[in-house]
C-alpha cells in the first residue's frame, strides 16, 4: 500500500507541474524588412520589378513624395537611389541609410551626367559604384563596385547597369560589403543642359560625332545640328570605324 500511495503522489505532483514552452525568437525575413527604392527611368523600373520578387520594396518616382515624415512611417532599413536626379533633403540623409549608385570610379567624375561626361572624353571602361550618401556631393564611403563598359548604345549600357545594380543591391541587403573611404583626387563635372546637345558643326572626328550621338540617345535630350531654320535630330548611331550610320528626324 505504501508503494502504491507513493506512486500516486508522484503522479499527482507531475500533473501539477506547468511546463513553459521556450520563447520563440521572431526574426524578420528579407521580405518582411522594408526597403525604399527611388528611381524613374525605364531600366531602373524594370530592376525594381525584379527586386520585388525577393524583397519588400516601396517605389518612389516623384521627388515630392520623398519626405522625412513619409520615411519615418515607412521605417525602411535602407533607401536605394539607383536612378535619381534630384537633391535629397539633408534630414533624410542624416536619419536613414541612403545608398546611391553612381556610374564612375569615384572619386573621379563626381556630379551630374557621369555617363556622358566620360563617353565624350573617350572613356570606355568605368565602374558602377555603390556608396553611402552624406552631405557632400558623391563623396560618401564606398560599399561595393563593379566594372561597367561604356561601349555600345545607351540601351546596352543601361542593360549592364541594371545587371550591376541588381547584384550590388542583393549583396548590400545580405551585408556582403567592403566599406572604405574614397581615395584619390576628386574630379567634378556639372549635369549637362539640353542646349549642350547641339553639334555646332560636323568638323569633328567621326569617332567624336558617334560618341556624341550615342551618349545622347533617348531618354536624354538628343544630339542635333542646326541647318538654316531646321534641326536634324540624331536618335541612334552606328560606327564601323569609317562611316557613321544614324537614325534621325528633321524638325
Amino acid at each position: 500500500m505504501y508503494i502504491i500511495h507513493t506512486f500516486a503522489l508522484i503522479v499527482l505532483e507531475l500533473t501539477q507541474i506547468t511546463y513553459s514552452k521556450p520563447k520563440k525568437r521572431f526574426l524578420l525575413t528579407d521580405f518582411e524588412m522594408t526597403y525604399v527604392y527611388c528611381a524613374y527611368r525605364e531600366y531602373a523600373l524594370e530592376l525594381y520589378k525584379k527586386l520585388t520578387k525577393k524583397y519588400n520594396m516601396t517605389l518612389i518616382t516623384d521627388p515630392k513624395k520623398l519626405t522625412f515624415n513619409y520615411l519615418k512611417k515607412a521605417k525602411p532599413k535602407i533607401i536605394f537611389f539607383p536612378d535619381w536626379s534630384w537633391i535629397i533633403p539633408s534630414d533624410i540623409i542624416k536619419n536613414f541609410i541612403c545608398v546611391c549608385f553612381h556610374e564612375s570610379n569615384l572619386p573621379k567624375f563626381r556630379g551630374g551626367s557621369p555617363i556622358q561626361n566620360q563617353i565624350i572624353r573617350g572613356i570606355t571602361k568605368t565602374k558602377t559604384t555603390a556608396f553611402i550618401m552624406n552631405d557632400k556631393l558623391d563623396s560618401g564611403d564606398i560599399l561595393l563596385q563593379k566594372n561597367l563598359s561604356l561601349e555600345g548604345s545607351l540601351d546596352d549600357i543601361f542593360s549592364r547597369m541594371k545587371k550591376n545594380d541588381y547584384e550590388l543591391i542583393i549583396k548590400i541587403i545580405k551585408g556582403k560589403i567592403r566599406k572604405r573611404k574614397q581615395t584619390g583626387i576628386p574630379t567634378y563635372f556639372p549635369r549637362r543642359k539640353p542646349e549642350e546637345s547641339e553639334l555646332k558643326n560636323l568638323n569633328y572626328s567621326n569617332l567624336y560625332i558617334y560618341n556624341f550621338i550615342r551618349m545622347l540617345a533617348d531618354p536624354y535630350p538628343n544630339a542635333f545640328v542646326k541647318v538654316g531654320k531646321k534641326k536634324i535630330v540624331f536618335k541612334l548611331a552606328k560606327y564601323d570605324g569609317k562611316k557613321i550610320k544614324f537614325n534621325g528626324e528633321i524638325i
